[in-house]
């Protein structure tokens, strides 16, 4: 299992438009194969950062992710707009909270 946690950080007066955006994928992503949970929310609108947490099921699903067609369009508008720190976990024992 992969695990992405992270930021992005925005310019303040992007924040409502790039948030739009990003839910308008939100739903198509949580139903692509290998998706096991996907979500953005804006933690601080005037510092412009959102927190992204996600969960795919190998690596194989997020490759295919990035390169679906439908991320295409997001990604070439906010690529330059935006700056990503978001690290990758390989995760190998999975267990719950209390255990």
């Amino acid at each position: 299992m992969i695990i992405l946690m992270g930021y992005v950080h925005l310019k303040p007066s992007d924040v409502n438009e790039f948030t739009a955006d990003v839910q308008a994928v939100v739903s198509s992503t949580r139903a692509e194969k290998g998706c096991l949970f996907y979500a953005f929310t804006l933690e601080d609108a005037r510092a412009g950062r959102m927190l992204t947490v996600q969960r795919w099921q190998d690596q194989e699903s997020l490759t295919a992710h990035v390169e679906r067609h439908e991320s295409a369009p997001f990604l070439k508008k906010w690529g330059n707009r935006m700056r990503m720190d978001i690290l990758k976990y390989d995760i190998s024992n999975e267990r719950s909270f209390m255990e």
